[in-house]
């Protein structure tokens, strides 16, 4: 008898992944919003403010929306998870998971009091809700990627999960801010560069390695899967720039206007290179490029906000700093583009 897999699942229509993106971005400027005020109001000491408000009421609308999309699950009158749209079963658990996690945040900040420091970033409560969070705002990545067959070339076809890739990508930022290097303002950066301090010259390179891995790896997992879309980069380097403004309290508006610049930059490549599952090597000289662009655009904007151009740095740091990136990122693409081995069967 022939052997017959389980039955396909249920697949989603574009506008509803669309809807699922579009809602899981309202929940994410709620968490941003959330994020300016604990490091811009110092007096923040309750639960129940306006940005929390839009927090939860984002997470009460995407978990609506996908409760609703996943309804044919229950029409036997139990949950049948084989009945759940593919991409979305992840996302079911993670908002019952985020609903303990928001009773656990209420009583964590009832019984210690608001966090309004680095502390904030590692409170077990909030560590939940961002891992239950990541998991539903990736949703339409899911999704998409489930899909069998590949969409039409453009951004268009693929907006639910470029956005869905943009939102989490903000989110992992967001919880890795004290390595964000956006987040520092000109005149430190400079500084940094100039003087050969080891403590806050380590500080500053570290944070650049972290977040070119943040801005770099989210692209080369789409080319993974599809042709990478011109406009991609730009919609990913923008939610990057904004979380970086308000965590700064909009103090480094040079540097992030010149990541945004950057990331139109990085769309131009990928429209030249057209990086894909099917060109790998494609795929490394996009990885190796980006870098390039991103880190020699933030260093250029560095020291020309910083009104210092008098300043002498250190050659080393400002040549090297685009190069190790650069380097980081093709390993990192070689090990994602690398073939899989072919399988031997043992013959007897």
């Amino acid at each position: 008898m022939p052997v017959t897999g389980p039955p396909p699942r249920p697949a989603t229509t574009y506008r509803t992944d669309l809807v699922t993106a579009l809602l899981s971005g309202w929940f994410t400027v709620g968490l941003l919003l959330d994020a300016w005020a604990h490091n811009n109001v110092p007096e923040l000491e309750t639960f129940f403010t306006p940005w929390h408000a839009v927090f939860y009421w984002g997470f009460v609308a995407t978990a609506a929306w996908i409760g609703w999309t996943c309804r044919g699950a229950l029409r036997s009158g139990r949950p049948d998870l084989s009945a759940v749209p593919a991409g979305y079963r992840p996302a079911v658990f993670a908002v019952a998971g985020f609903a303990v996690a928001g009773i656990a945040d209420f009583s964590w900040h009832s019984a210690f009091g608001i966090e309004q420091d680095i502390d904030i970033l590692f409170s077990p409560s909030h560590l939940g809700l961002a891992a239950a969070m990541l998991v539903i705002i990736t949703t339409p990545l899911r999704a998409a990627w489930a899909a069998p067959g590949l969409p039409a070339a453009g951004l268009r076809p693929l907006l639910p999960a470029v956005l869905s890739v943009a939102f989490a990508s903000t989110l992992v930022l967001l919880f890795l801010q004290y390595a964000n290097a956006f987040s520092y303002v000109a005149g430190d950066i400079v500084f940094g560069l100039s003087n050969v301090n080891e403590d806050w010259t380590a500080e500053l390179v570290s944070a650049i390695l972290v977040t070119n891995l943040v801005l770099v790896v989210p692209l080369l997992a789409l080319a993974r899967r599809w042709v990478l879309p011109p406009g991609a980069a730009t919609v990913l380097y923008a939610f990057a720039a904004v979380l970086s403004a308000a965590v700064s309290g909009f103090a480094n508006t040079a540097l992030v206007v010149g990541l945004a610049g950057a990331g139109v930059v990085v769309d131009l490549l990928a429209a030249w290179l057209r990086p894909g599952p099917e060109r790998p090597a494609r795929v490394r000289v996009f990885a190796a490029l980006t870098p390039l662009v991103v880190w020699t655009v933030y260093l250029v904007v560095a020291y020309v906000a910083s009104g210092d151009t008098g300043t002498t740095g250190v050659i080393e740091l400002y040549t090297g700093l685009p190069v190790v990136q650069s380097l980081l990122s093709l390993l990192i693409a070689m090990l994602l583009t690398a073939a899989r081995p072919a399988v031997v069967v043992p013959t007897r």
